[in-house]
């Protein structure tokens, strides 16, 4: 039969654990809980469809840190959305409004319901048809 350790080795050992209980439930949402989140609509204009767009959107996204979607519309623009911290997500409108794919032209993006939101609704950022 094994010893017990003593109680002050059995605290040291729990306290170690700590952090790994914060990763297990969710470090991300934790950290989130603390930093208000951030929705916002969008919409680029320019010669954004065939060049990648939502390619290299989707990449940007993900690097970023951001959840949401992006899609062409029918009458040649791209529309999507964005959560996140805010930081993060007024990085993405920047991207969105000045860079875009390497071989894209934007003329002005539109952004829209712009609001502070309690949880995010996407766990990812997506491409959508």
């Amino acid at each position: 039969m094994r010893a017990r350790p003593p109680p002050a080795a059995a605290a040291a050992a729990a306290a170690c654990r700590a952090p790994l209980r914060l990763l297990r439930t969710g470090l991300a949402a934790a950290m989130s809980a603390a930093r208000p989140l951030k929705s916002v609509d969008y919409e680029v204009f320019g010669r954004v469809q065939g060049v990648c767009f939502r390619m290299y959107t989707e990449d940007e996204a993900k690097k970023i840190g951001v959840v949401g979607w992006v899609k062409n519309t029918s009458k040649g623009t791209v529309t999507g959305q964005v959560q996140g911290p805010e930081e993060k997500v007024n990085s993405m409108m920047s991207w969105l409004s000045k860079v875009g794919s390497p071989s894209s032209r934007i003329d002005r993006t539109n952004f829209s319901n712009e609001k502070t939101i309690s949880k995010l609704e996407y766990s990812n950022f997506s491409i959508r048809y």
